[in-house]
C-alpha cells in the first residue's frame, strides 16, 4: 500500500534509455527519454500510482461520469 499522496514525496531516480542509451532521470521509476522519445510504461514504476480519489483539488463537481 502506498503512503497517501500528502504524506509523500517522488524519489528522483536514473537509468539509461533502452532506446538509445542516454542517462535519464525519472519519478520512481517512471521515465520518459527527451533525446529518442522512448517512454517505459506506467505499471514498471515503483510505486502505485494515486487514483482520482487521492486529488486533493478534485471535488465531486470535477469527476467525469
Amino acid at each position: 500500500m502506498s503512503p497517501s499522496p500528502s504524506d509523500y514525496t517522488p524519489e528522483i531516480t536514473e537509468a539509461e534509455c533502452r532506446r538509445c542509451g542516454t542517462l535519464i532521470a525519472g519519478l520512481d521509476g517512471r521515465y520518459a527519454c527527451g533525446v529518442c522519445g522512448w517512454s517505459n510504461h506506467w505499471s514498471e514504476g515503483h510505486t502505485d500510482l494515486p487514483g482520482a480519489d487521492d486529488d486533493p483539488d478534485a471535488d465531486a463537481t470535477n469527476h467525469l461520469a
